[in-house]
């Protein structure tokens, strides 16, 4: 951990991959680099995963919310807190915001299935009252610029694009950009929302 953190935050990872992705991996080093202490963890059903060496389905959502809301509770006390996450993991986080009275983050959010922009996840972002930074690629095929702009998202939720990137945040060499810029931003970006609604 860095040795001057200002806040902590709870990392909870998406429906394919655990807190061991690469990409989880190098958000968090980037978020310790920016003063913020990251805690990563294993849904219930990725647990079973690993130690089975098997691919398993994402647990319902009251388990995945049970299992994010019990991490916080074991967490100390002494610094502000932060719930985020990726993809579904950060979907966990935003439906918990309001019952723990803190801000979160999103990084890459499912607002609706792949393929299906009709089913949208948005009605309890709708109304939470937490401030909530999303960071998104343009390229998500879970929710992209035009999609999002009508949601009638509050203004205490934030979204913030990241040039011609995925769902990873990986941007098309053509670009310009690296995924790798882009995470290393959404760091530096969540630090500063974090001090914003904290400091």
């Amino acid at each position: 951990m860095a040795n001057k953190s200002f806040a902590r935050i709870l990392l909870a990872h998406g429906a394919g991959a655990g807190s061991d992705s690469e990409f989880m991996q190098q958000l968090a080093n980037a978020l310790n680099h920016h003063g913020v202490a990251p805690i990563l963890f294993d849904f219930p059903y990725m647990v079973k995963a690993k130690a089975l060496q098997k691919r398993r389905p994402p647990d319902r959502m009251p388990i995945l919310l049970k299992a994010m809301t019990d991490q916080a509770a074991q967490l100390p006390s002494d610094l502000p807190l932060v719930l985020a996450g990726k993809s579904m993991g950060g979907r966990v986080a935003t439906m918990l915001l309001d019952e723990l009275g803190v801000p979160g983050i999103a990084y890459g959010y499912p607002f609706h299935p792949l393929g299906k922009p009709e089913n949208l996840r948005v009605e309890h972002l709708q109304t939470i009252n937490q401030p909530l930074l999303v960071l998104q690629g343009e390229r998500d095929g879970f929710g992209k610029p035009e999609e999002v702009a009508g949601y009638s998202l509050p203004t205490n939720v934030e979204v913030c694009w990241l040039a011609d990137g995925d769902h990873s945040f990986k941007p098309r060499k053509a670009s310009g950009y690296s995924q790798l810029e882009h995470i290393e931003f959404a760091a530096k970006r969540s630090a500063q929302f974090i001090q914003e609604h904290l400091c």
